[in-house]
């Protein structure tokens, strides 16, 4: 089936808010029902948004009425561009909701489908996949939701071979709440993706000293927010952009300050790691490189750049008069949750600093509720024009800042060490490692290695894998019993004893003449191989080849009868091991095939000793 769902952009994540229970006689009552849980849900989660910096758009919630099978809902849709930090923390958002509002459920995802179904990959049932998947999947009460596979008339669920509608689905939700509950390893990896939040939120900041102009200190001082399209046009700046950057009419280098800036991580990465000389005819000129304070200068001339293109842009100033954000009946109650979980700062009401706060909570609520279109900032360039026209500021006192700046946070966060690296991608395969606290020496690291290696365990799960099931769709990975599901199998045993009644003991017979056929088949191919290459590449079981030897001259002459006898059985474990294990040295400690399959199966071999 082709899921029913919109396209969306590569880099954007949507949701939709339902009501589990809807009481759908009145359309009216309905969508008022759905506003004023929409202004409880901003109430709520506001203390959390304003403080965010969104890399292009932000967490937006509106009413939907309802379309064809989809019922009136509150949903919206951000581009996330290069911070997936984003769409997790949507993520987060979601379970935090449905957790406040326990008749809420939620359904989010992205051009990929179900990705929290993806983070959960290694753990779910094998009937359950993207063309199975939709209309299943919900966060519901702060956890995740999956109808499960009905197989039976009267069981919990829907039939994985039909898509159940948005509403036949919130049905079985609400009915059978703990039966659709996901399995405990299927949250847990959810719940280790979102390991956390909301801390979290201040870990991805990043602090950084730029030497800037007056003017961008001062815009940032009060939108902090718009430090994202401002890092983002320099980023993506062409040759045409960099025109505008000749001579800077609006931002000019001589105003100079050393400030404070914050960043997301994602941002201060994108900024920091690319190299850029300015034009001579800019005004910007940097110290040399072993200059304490070079890298404050080169930040504050990237962010220059990025501030004078977007206002190179801007245009004429509108003519129109924005509207109030006071008279939405919905900012009242999103202001009063600002208070209430100290967004102000305990900063009197009329002061530089509170008047800071309120345009930042003025811009948000009017990016993420009261836009009916885009929700990213439409006009970057002239609202840094418009902070900049109405904000009165001293060169002298922001210089005499200067002496009082916070200290800069470190940014060794952007260099990762091998053994970091290897740690990450092995949480990412699935491997199962420590969570980093705890400290190996070498040679303890070594007799671990040791022993957990084991050859036996080599040739088992090479055995398991070539006896494992495998389709179009690629060859299965063997699970421990423990891992499997009890709705892995179901249908395919029903199936098959449908079929076992039917055939009886025809296919048995049938069976057992194929097989013999194939016995005789391969037994010929032995006899033709054995004389080549091929066949002495392969080690023969030490103790036939010995009985061998000592009757190889009396079998000479015995005649062409005698063929079969010569043939040796193989040791197969010990040719499967070495085979591997020159597969591997022959990678040098690379990735490969063997250690690639070898990996996959949970087995790791340590490296190679002997270096000859």
């Amino acid at each position: 089936t082709i899921q029913n769902i919109p396209s969306i952009p590569e880099d954007a994540v949507q949701y939709q808010l339902f009501l589990v229970h809807p009481d759908s006689s009145d359309a009216e009552a309905h969508e008022r029902f759905l506003q004023q849980i929409l202004q409880n849900i901003l109430a709520e989660i506001a203390p959390l948004l304003v403080q965010y910096i969104w890399q292009h758009q932000p967490f937006n919630l509106r009413y939907h009425p309802e379309k064809g099978d989809v019922p009136a809902h509150l949903g919206g849709v951000t581009e996330f561009g290069d911070n997936v930090e984003d769409e997790w923390f949507i993520v987060y958002l979601l379970k935090h909701i449905t957790c406040t509002f326990s008749d809420i459920a939620a359904v989010v995802y992205d051009n990929d489908g179900q990705f929290l179904l993806i983070e959960a990959a290694e753990h779910l049932p094998k009937w359950l996949d993207p063309d199975s998947s939709e209309n299943r999947v919900f966060l519901y009460r702060g956890e995740l939701h999956i109808l499960p596979n009905r197989t039976r008339c009267g069981e919990v669920g829907w039939p994985r071979d039909s898509v159940p509608t948005v509403v036949q689905a919130l049905e079985v939700l609400h009915s059978h709440t703990e039966s659709c509950l996901a399995k405990q390893p299927i949250r847990a990896a959810l719940a280790k993706r979102l390991d956390g939040y909301p801390d979290k939120i201040q870990q991805n900041f990043h602090c950084a000293h730029c030497y800037v102009p007056a003017g961008i200190a001062v815009v940032l001082s009060r939108r902090p927010d718009l430090i994202a399209p401002a890092v983002s046009a320099f980023y993506l700046r062409d040759p045409v952009d960099l025109q505008a950057c000749r001579t800077f009419h609006t931002f000019p280098p001589d105003t100079r300050v050393m400030t404070s800036v914050k960043f997301t991580r994602c941002l201060y990465a994108q900024l920091q790691q690319q190299r850029f000389v300015p034009d001579r005819r800019s005004g910007f000129t940097l110290p040399v490189r072993s200059h304490p304070q070079y890298r404050a200068h080169e930040l504050g001339m990237k962010l220059a750049h990025g501030f004078e293109i977007l206002c190179s842009k801007s245009g004429q100033s509108s003519s129109e008069k924005e509207a109030s954000v006071s008279s939405n009946p919905l900012w009242r109650g999103f202001l009063d949750s600002l208070k209430k979980n100290g967004y102000f700062k305990g900063e009197l009401e009329g002061s530089v600093r509170y008047k800071d706060l309120m345009t930042s909570a003025e811009s948000f609520f009017r990016q993420s509720v009261t836009s009916t279109h885009c929700p990213a900032i439409q006009n970057p360039g002239q609202e840094m024009l418009k902070v900049s026209e109405d904000t009165s500021y001293s060169l002298d006192d922001l210089k005499n800042q200067e002496a009082h700046l916070p200290p800069e946070d470190s940014d060794a966060w952007l260099d990762i060490s091998p053994q970091e690296l290897e740690r990450l991608l092995e949480e990412r395969g699935g491997r199962g490692v420590s969570d980093g606290t705890r400290k190996t020496a070498p040679d303890e690291e070594v007799q671990e290695e040791e022993a957990g290696y084991s050859l036996i365990a080599v040739t088992q799960g090479m055995k398991n894998f070539i006896n494992a099931m495998s389709s179009h769709e690629g060859a299965e990975i063997p699970s421990k019993d423990d891992e499997l599901d009890s709705d892995d199998f179901e249908d395919d045993d029903e199936e098959d004893e449908d079929e076992e009644v039917q055939n009886g003991e025809s296919q048995k017979q049938a069976d057992a003449e194929a097989l013999d056929n194939l016995r005789k088949y391969m037994d010929e191919m032995d006899q033709e191989l054995q004389s080549t290459n091929i066949g002495r590449s392969f080690t023969q079981n030490n103790r036939t080849s010995n009985t061998a030897d000592a009757s190889k001259s009396s079998l000479a002459d015995a005649g062409s009868e005698l063929v079969e006898e010569e043939i040796q059985p193989l040791d197969v474990d010990l040719n499967l091991v070495s085979n591997l294990l020159e597969s591997l040295a022959s990678q040098a400690g690379l990735a490969g095939p063997a250690s690639n399959l070898l990996q996959s199966l949970g087995i790791h071999i340590p490296p190679d000793a002997d270096q000859s």
